[in-house]
């Protein structure tokens, strides 16, 4: 029997877990063809993107807040903010009857506030940062006596999202590789301890492997510093676990439970979500979709049934949109070219005539003139492409260039 993990007991989590029941959703277990062709092992898609309130968030604000006093509920709870975490404490606490105040950026989703507000929070718009957002919930607190709900720090928290783990060992018996994202590690912490905790009383193992945005790597810095160390994160569009520090409880968790971190680029990302979009079906926001990158990229090893746990699926519209943009740039799907044409009639239609006749398509044409890019007897021609792919792409390429025509891939 290896020693104990720190943070809550199976005991603790099987306690839980019967807390959320009728609360909770026990989210779907897809499995996925494509990406176990990829893997060569079964390939099970936990759909926490499903979740009550778009992700699993839910779990540990709803185990938190049913564990209050009777004061602590009266004087309400705090959070702050920018997404999940705000629309999870907003429907835990309504459910529960307490009052709730969510601290917001000022430049928050329109989506994300409108989902919050209609989950019955009280919603404070502060600052441009989130960490602006932080301070003035927290001077809430001090002025208030109103209880503060963190987003991952905390043991009640992480108890709620390590439910999670047990009903992927319940849906999948013989999962041998568990794949979960990783932000501040509230997430990651109470799946890995119950699964960890689980399998060693069932007599045997799990894998266990996290996933970060190689932009917010935290974890990574963190394990080889031997404690939590504080980052300078890059902009990611895996927003959702951009965390700049681990959390104290969590880092001492994930340090003794997670295996194996790896992390993934944004191009990884958006070739995944549209992956989860077209051969899942599944809508999934990209800090929820960084398991599967870490599988299609080849960072997950598995020799045996595999879960990958999708975190969430609260994306804007509009973002989403560049998200898909980007990936099928990246998926050399989308292919945006520049060229220099001679500056007389009917090359428009010649440069039309050989994509066609690679049987690709163009969806935007820009045509100029006034370009100090090319010579004086040219003009630039700027073409958006849709192909099937890096092969298709090149032969589109390569058909330009026996033409005469120089193209410059942007």
């Amino acid at each position: 029997m290896s020693a104990a993990l720190p943070g809550p007991s199976l005991a603790d989590f099987e306690t839980a877990r019967g807390r959320l029941v009728g609360i909770v959703q026990e989210t779907p277990m897809e499995r996925s063809r494509y990406l176990s062709g990829m893997l060569g092992a079964e390939v099970h898609l936990k759909c926490e993107n499903l979740q009550r309130t778009g992700a699993y968030k839910i779990r540990g604000a709803y185990n938190m807040l049913a564990k209050l006093t009777d004061e602590q509920r009266a004087r309400g709870v705090v959070a702050a903010s920018a997404g999940n975490h705000a629309q999870g404490v907003a429907f835990a606490a309504t459910e529960l009857g307490v009052r709730s105040t969510i601290f917001m950026p000022v430049g928050v989703a329109l989506p994300k506030l409108q989902a919050t507000r209609d989950y019955g929070a009280a919603v404070e718009l502060r600052g441009l940062e989130f960490q602006t957002a932080l301070a003035a919930a927290i001077e809430h607190v001090e002025r208030t006596g109103a209880t503060f709900v963190p987003p991952y720090d905390h043991a009640d928290i992480i108890e709620g999202q390590g439910t999670l783990g047990l009903e992927i060992l319940d849906q999948v018996p013989d999962a041998s590789t568990v794949v979960v994202p990783i932000g501040g590690g509230g997430l990651a912490a109470g799946v890995a301890s119950a699964i960890r905790q689980r399998a060693e009383r069932d007599g045997r193992t799990v894998r266990i492997v996290g996933v970060q945005a190689e932009r917010a790597a935290s974890y990574v810095t963190s394990l080889e510093a031997g404690e939590p160390t504080t980052i300078q994160t890059q902009s990611t569009i895996a927003d959702g676990i951009a965390v700049a520090r681990p959390g104290t409880l969590p880092f001492a968790i994930i340090r003794e439970a997670v295996d194996e971190i790896v992390t993934v680029s944004e191009d990884d990302i958006a070739r995944a979500l549209i992956v989860l979009l077209e051969r899942a079906k599944l809508v999934v926001e990209p800090a929820g979709a960084v398991t599967t990158a870490a599988i299609m990229t080849g960072l997950v090893a598995s020799d045996g049934p595999t879960v990958a746990v999708l975190s969430g699926g609260n994306i804007d519209p509009l973002f989403m949109e560049r998200v898909i943009g980007r990936g099928l740039a990246a998926s050399q799907r989308y292919l945006k070219v520049r060229m220099a044409l001679p500056d007389r009639p009917g090359q428009l239609a010649i440069i039309a005539q050989i994509v066609s006749d690679e049987q690709a398509n163009v969806v935007e044409v820009l045509h100029s003139q006034h370009d100090a890019w090319t010579s004086i007897a040219d003009v630039t021609l700027d073409i958006s492409v849709t192909t099937r792919g890096p092969e298709h792409a090149e032969r589109v390429l390569e058909a330009l260039r026996r033409a005469g025509y120089q193209p410059v891939v942007l």
